[in-house]
């Protein structure tokens, strides 16, 4: 159940974070595809992944039954998928060192006080490259997506090894349940032939367990015997 429950989440977070990923790299790939260029390989190889990774994802998230079932494909696929961000991270490594963002500071900050109020300036810039600040977020949800995918391979692993163990218990106390509901009748029935051999083979001890009848033996004095009932 709580291994269940941490499959769900960590599922729900490659969802959310491959998404995003497929989305800002889908922009590049549309832009060269209009452009009429073909797109690189460090754009295309995390964006086919994160396409990939998120069907999958959502996939074995509301079908999870039959993920449980097929637990040890279901984790060598998410070890398979863990490689493919790899090369793209890999191809997508330069993007690490890139500065996206640039703060300039141009002249000095002043403030004047008028009859209308106040005013000054604001020397403070900020900029920001989308281009680069894209690439280097899908770099990112890439890293984060290696960690959730191997995780999730290890744990499909465990849950597929809690749920053999809880078969065998389950097919043990079937057998012993099964073995059970028919030791009564055997029992009866070796029982019963048993009475009926003893009834057989000893027909005098059954006959006056069923008449009792008491018998006198008196002799005569011409050694003659007779038999009183009484």
């Amino acid at each position: 159940m709580i291994a269940g429950l941490f499959f769900t989440f960590w599922r729900i977070l490659e969802i959310v974070t491959l998404i995003p990923t497929l989305g800002m790299l889908s922009y590049f790939v549309h832009q060269f595809q209009k452009a009429n260029l073909l797109t690189p390989n460090y754009i295309l190889v995390l964006f086919i992944t994160s396409v990939l990774g998120a069907v999958w994802a959502i996939a074995t998230l509301f079908r999870r039954k039959s993920t449980r079932r097929s637990a040890f494909f279901v984790s060598f696929i998410d070890l398979c998928f863990a490689g493919a961000l790899i090369a793209g991270v890999y191809e997508l490594r330069n993007i690490a060192k890139a500065d996206c963002a640039n703060f300039s500071n141009s002249q000095d900050f002043y403030i004047t006080l008028t009859s209308n109020g106040v005013s000054g300036n604001n020397p403070f810039s900020f900029t920001v490259n989308k281009t680069c600040a894209m690439l280097k977020a899908s770099f990112a949800f890439g890293i984060m997506n290696i960690i959730f995918f191997v995780f999730t391979a290890f744990l499909l692993l465990f849950m597929r090894r809690g749920e053999e163990k809880e078969v065998v218990v389950k097919e043990t106390y079937r057998r012993r349940s099964h073995d059970s509901r028919y030791a009564t009748p055997t029992l009866v029935f070796l029982s019963l032939l048993w009475q009926l051999i003893d009834v057989f083979c000893k027909p005098d001890a059954a006959i006056h367990a069923a008449a009792p009848v008491t018998t006198a033996v008196r002799a005569t004095a011409d050694d003659s015997t007779t038999f009183e009932s009484v």
